[in-house]
């Protein structure tokens, strides 16, 4: 007698190859990551995906192993962009999880070469790609030494939530850092009604009450505030205060991923940015 699996078993495994072959098929280079002397994985890793598309690492890895879990369209959309689907290859991965695209025409632009150099042209102003969640998918030579050591945190854990609740070197950075993490709980609070159901949001709430005891107490506030700019002081570790003002330029949707950048504000501070950059190239 032969045992045929079930519809549902097929897709999931059918979905875990798909998945792992555009994974394999990237560079680094491609979606503006370092590619590192020790890398033994084709294309990209496994925690490289799940950074750019922000979900957990766990939780891609059981979707690369046909585990039996639910995948949103949100996520979907997220894998789609930061596979570098390109049209019929987006169609396809909706169609193995048995979900709706919610914008079938989308494009799926990622951190791709051009905005990497970007980012660089950017320098000495420190610029950084990060998504709603605040992770932090690409970052230039400046940003990479403002408020901490960025090469030296662990890909997944380059989270700026993550790094102004738990961070020495980051909560050191920050001037008026209660004033700063109160507002950061409220704009992630705001950003998260949109993903209430994600795992990677999910995962990156539970850390963080686990982590810190700051992080609950103003959670429990249940304040809300929408993105936007602000003037800010920073106490660099390597050149001193500098007084600058964050925007944002959003690279899609307002819930979407944005570039963030740091503008000086006076000369002295312009003076120190450009030291800081200089600091940072002969480290490297």
């Amino acid at each position: 007698m032969t045992t045929v699996a079930p519809e549902s078993d097929v897709r999931r495994h059918e979905l875990a190859e798909f998945l792992r072959s555009r994974r394999e098929r990237i560079t680094p280079e491609q979606v503006g990551l370092v590619r590192g002397r020790r890398r033994r994985t084709p294309g990209l890793r496994r925690e490289e995906v799940a950074q750019l598309s922000a979900v957990g690492v766990t939780w891609y890895t059981w979707l690369e192993q046909a585990r039996e879990i639910q995948v949103s369209p949100q996520v979907l959309d997220a894998l789609a962009r930061a596979l570098l689907l390109d049209a019929s290859e987006r169609t396809h991965l909706f169609s193995l999880a048995a979900a709706l695209d919610p914008a079938p025409h989308t494009q799926c632009p990622s951190v791709t070469p051009a905005l990497r150099a970007m980012l660089d042209q950017l320098d000495p102003l420190p610029a950084c790609v990060q998504n709603s969640r605040y992770d932090i998918l690409a970052y230039n030579t400046t940003y990479g030494r403002l408020l901490c050591d960025l090469d030296k945190v662990r890909p997944e854990d380059r989270n700026c939530m993550w790094l102004a609740f738990t961070d020495p070197d980051w909560q050191a950075a920050v001037v008026d850092m209660p004033d700063a993490r109160r507002l950061m709980a409220a704009k992630f609070r705001a950003a998260m009604a949109e993903h209430l159901a994600e795992p990677a949001w999910k995962t990156l709430l539970a850390r963080l009450e686990s982590a810190s005891a700051e992080f609950r107490e103003v959670w429990a506030r249940h304040e809300v505030v929408d993105q936007g700019g602000k003037v800010k002081y920073i106490r660099n570790a390597h050149v001193g205060l500098l007084h600058v003002e964050h925007t944002n330029l959003w690279l899609g949707p307002a819930a979407g991923p944005r570039l963030m950048t740091y503008v000086p504000l006076d000369e002295e501070t312009r003076e120190r940015l450009e030291r800081l950059r200089d600091l940072s190239l002969a480290a490297v």
